[in-house]
This record gives C-alpha cells, sequence and structure tokens, in this order.
C-alpha cells in the first residue's frame, strides 16, 4: 500500500524559507506524479505544486517565483523549497502521490509563518 509522510513544516518568521519532504513508500515511485496542498481555515485544500513522474514541474500562479518543487527518485522524495514565505501561506501541507485514478495522501504538516 502506497504510504506519504511529510516532514519539515514548522514555525517561521516572515520572509523566512522552509524546505518540507514528502517520502514515497509502497511502490515504484518513479511512476507517480506527486503534487504539494495546502489547507489553511475550511476544509478545502488548494494546490500548490506538482511534479510529473518524468520532473516536470508546475505551480499555482500565485506561487510561482517563490516555491520550487522537486524529487529524487533515488530517496523516493519529494521536496517543496517554500522562500519569502509570510502569514498568508500558514496552513497544513499535504503531498499526494498521483497515478492514472489512484491519488494517495500524507497525513500534512504543519507550517506557520508568523512574528
Amino acid at each position: 500500500q502506497v504510504q506519504l509522510v511529510e516532514s519539515g513544516g514548522g514555525l517561521v518568521q516572515p520572509g523566512g524559507s522552509l524546505r518540507l519532504s514528502c517520502v514515497f513508500s509502497g511502490g515504484y515511485f518513479a511512476n507517480y506524479d506527486v503534487a504539494w496542498f495546502r489547507q489553511a481555515q475550511g476544509p478545502q485544500r488548494y494546490f500548490v505544486a506538482r511534479i510529473t513522474s518524468d520532473g516536470v514541474p508546475n505551480y499555482a500562479d500565485s506561487l510561482k517565483g517563490r516555491f520550487t518543487i522537486s524529487r529524487d527518485n533515488a530517496k523516493n522524495t519529494t521536496y517543496l523549497q517554500m522562500n519569502r514565505l509570510t502569514p498568508e501561506d500558514t496552513a497544513v501541507y499535504y503531498c499526494r502521490a498521483e497515478r492514472s485514478i489512484y491519488y494517495y495522501w500524507g497525513q500534512g504538516t504543519q507550517v506557520t509563518v508568523s512574528s
């Protein structure tokens, strides 16, 4: 069974940076696209970024230039580098592995941007 474990969240001051990690297990990682979503107040999760199995990234328009998604297939890990953070980036960040009609979510990691 595919499992995802996020880490790297925490408390950071405005203008700071964090790098989130998402470790994949239970399948062949290189076959999966991986996306990051975030959820602030309320039930809606919003798309942040995705990297395809071929390594092609794409981003939510509002986050381009500040966030960078990458993957290391040797480590079964996807990263989300977040720079110039603002309080509006405060949320629980989730990664999701995607292949065809199958989606698998991690448990999330909290990011809080506050002085």
